[in-house]
């Protein structure tokens, strides 16, 4: 029987997001960062002292990975780059796709191998207009297209597995890859068929204990599956556009979610004061943290 959590956390911040999206963890810095996507912001979190700051962007952009004690890999609508973690100037890194494709980046995550995955959509969120692609020091391999809105991009602890879904099917598929590149090694099975529910597969993390944290678009929870795809629990939150946790703290035995206001009518705001606000959940979780990117 699946368990059912009330909500047990706080609010980390309440910078309402139209779009948050991409929290991830600096366990070097004790930084927390996320993205506001449609409001071009990066958003930044020191644990320790809580102070708080809001990165103005050029662009849209929705995953940030740390290469080095300086650096920083940014996917955005003009394709990945690299920031600087003190000055913030950014420097173009590769092109994803070319510009008149229409699409931004979107979910995506750092692989044990070093090399990312990352997930591009239309900015009108056209059908079948995005892929997935993997980035490995440089060389850009397109690995699934057709995809609408890409999500749930995480990996298993061993690196032998990914998981990623188009939040539109509503399938959460599995992936067999070489633990040594992050390639995939055959076509995609379906993990969790969820497409029965009324929201979206939205992003996801994998602990170390293998389990699967898929955040639920519409749905005000996270939701947890073994890996061998039994549901397991759900986790409520007090906002209904959960959009993507991630791990934290530090043994990353804690879990921070991002939520959004995007869509929501003026009724949905009006009952839903803390639309687009960044929650920790308030359990003790068996987390990890996020591989550097490696140039």
């Amino acid at each position: 029987m699946t368990e059912l959590h009330d909500f047990q956390g706080r609010i980390l911040s309440d910078a309402a997001c139209e779009l948050g999206e991409g929290p991830t963890f600096d366990p070097h810095t004790g930084t927390l960062y996320w993205f506001n996507i449609l409001g071009q912001e990066l958003h930044e979190l020191h644990l320790a002292t809580g102070a708080k700051k809001v990165h103005a962007l050029p662009c849209k952009a929705s995953v940030l990975s740390r290469i080095d004690d300086e650096r920083q890999l940014l996917a955005t609508e003009q394709g990945l780059m690299i920031r600087n973690r003190i000055s913030g100037k950014l420097e173009r890194y590769l092109e994803l796709e070319p510009p008149h494709m229409g699409n931004r980046s979107n979910d995506g995550r750092v692989h044990q191998s070093g090399a990312l995955w990352i997930g591009t959509m239309g900015l009108k969120a056209q059908d079948g207009a995005g892929s997935i692609y993997h980035v490995a020091k440089g060389n850009i391999t397109r690995l699934f297209t057709g995809i609408s809105i890409p999500n749930c991009i995480c990996f298993s602890p061993d690196g032998s597995i990914a998981y990623f879904t188009d939040t539109r099917v509503n399938r959460i598929m599995r992936v067999s890859l070489d633990p040594a590149t992050g390639l995939p090694k055959e076509d995609p099975s379906v993990f969790i068929d969820t497409s029965d529910r009324g929201g979206g597969a939205d992003g996801a993390v994998c602990d170390r204990e293998g389990h699967l944290w898929n955040a639920r678009w519409g749905e005000g929870a996270i939701d947890r599956y073994s890996a061998g795809g039994r549901y397991l629990a759900r986790y409520k939150l007090p906002t209904a556009r959960t959009s993507c946790p991630a791990f934290f703290g530090e043994k990353a035995e804690r879990m921070f979610v991002t939520t959004a206001f995007e869509g929501a009518s003026a009724q949905e705001m009006a009952e839903d004061r803390q639309a687009g606000f960044t929650f920790e959940l308030g359990i003790e979780v068996q987390g990890r943290f996020e591989p550097d990117y490696t140039l």
